[in-house]
């Protein structure tokens, strides 16, 4: 674990956070924009015990904790030659909601050289609702080079035209993250209850889920650009009767708010995605059976091992891949966590694991530190 404030109460200075984040060595991006392990040279991170994702995490918390009158000195932030410090910057503007940062954002969204950068500018300038920022938008929609920033563009202009900004239950989350809760499931381990809401704005509690005497199984999802996550949706759909036979309950679980949980549901709008052959909302929105959780700033995720911000894939970061299954008596049987982003079991080999009870498993493209 990095050198952070362990506890809700300690605020360090946005230089001190800021400076936490320039001398960590993180694990660089390639070309596409995804975390490339610095090691091995591949995609994905193969060291279970790398904290670049922590590090990021608590950075983006001690600036919205810092907030207020630090509003401006975060906003220089956007101009460090570090892009990890400009993109915790962003981040922490958005989630904050500050209009004054509007323009600075919009110098990002427009110039800076790291897609990583512009993506996050336009993530965040979503999250503030900025109005004033759609010509901006609309003009590097059709100019940037880069069609993950495309994407976020996109997805942050429709955001902005329904007034969907940035809630007080998000920069509630970020505000109270507590590294001394993060830790890392194995199998043996009793699983920590908790409650996330779902894209229709229900609760759904791990302990009720259990109440039943059903197996449960939890899949941390990326985004709605995600291919792999698309493919499991339409793996679950396929398979609900042969689940339900089987005694398991499914829930996916996604890093985001609510929003964003509902454009990766079909629930909001369908961006252009430029790996789909056919409409997904028409495929099979109104055929998703099971909850979709929403873990604001991927606070459950840190409690269970998945490790929020962790992959940089498509010019945003996001969690381990992540597969926990758990037996009608609250116990976890099996938890994967991945090392790259398509490393992860099926929806058809987690349910043939539940039937056997055999979890032995490992990806065949599975990645490990010591590999050549």
């Amino acid at each position: 674990m990095p050198p952070s404030p362990t506890g809700p109460s300690t605020n360090p200075t946005v230089f001190e956070t800021l400076d936490r984040v320039r001398s960590h060595q993180f694990h660089p991006l390639n070309e596409k924009t995804f975390t490339a392990d610095r090691d091995l040279g591949v995609e994905g991170i193969a060291d279970l015990d790398d904290d670049d994702w922590s590090v990021r995490l608590l950075a983006v918390r001690d600036l919205i904790r810092a907030g207020g009158d630090a509003v401006s000195e975060i906003a220089r932030g956007l101009r460090d030659d570090d892009v990890q410090v400009r993109y915790v910057c962003a981040t922490a503007l958005g989630v904050l909601g500050v209009d004054d940062a509007v323009d600075d954002l919009q110098e990002v969204a427009r110039n800076d050289p790291s897609p990583l950068a512009r993506s996050q500018a336009a993530v965040a300038l979503g999250h503030i609702g900025a109005e004033r920022s759609l010509a901006t938008l609309r003009d590097r929609h059709d100019e940037d080079s880069s069609k993950d920033v495309r994407h976020q563009i996109e997805v942050a202009i429709d955001r902005i035209e329904k007034g969907e900004n940035a809630t007080d239950e998000l920069r509630a989350v970020y505000r109270n993250l507590d590294p001394e809760t993060f830790g890392r499931l194995k199998p043996g381990d009793a699983a920590p209850d908790f409650s996330l809401p779902d894209t229709e704005g229900e609760t759904w509690q791990l302990s009720e889920a259990q109440a039943d005497g059903e197996w449960v199984v939890l899949i941390w999802v990326f985004a709605d650009w995600c291919p792999v996550c698309h493919r499991e949706f339409d793996e679950l759909i396929d398979l609900r009767a042969e689940l339900e036979a089987a005694n398991v309950t499914v829930a996916t679980v996604e890093c985001h708010d609510r929003y964003r949980g509902r454009v990766m549901v079909g629930e909001e709008f369908e961006p252009d995605y430029w790996f789909a052959e056919e409409s997904f909302q028409e495929a099979y929105t109104d055929r998703i059976w099971w909850p979709h959780l929403l873990d604001r700033a991927g606070a459950v995720g840190a409690t269970y091992g998945v490790d929020p911000m962790a992959f940089s894939v498509h010019a945003e970061y996001i969690n381990r891949p992540a597969t926990v299954v758990i037996d009608p008596e609250g116990e976890v049987r099996f938890a994967y966590f991945g090392t790259y982003w398509g490393d992860r079991p099926s929806v058809e080999e987690t349910l043939d694991m539940v039937r056997t009870e055999d979890f032995d498993f490992e990806h065949p493209e599975r990645r490990h530190p010591n590999d050549d």
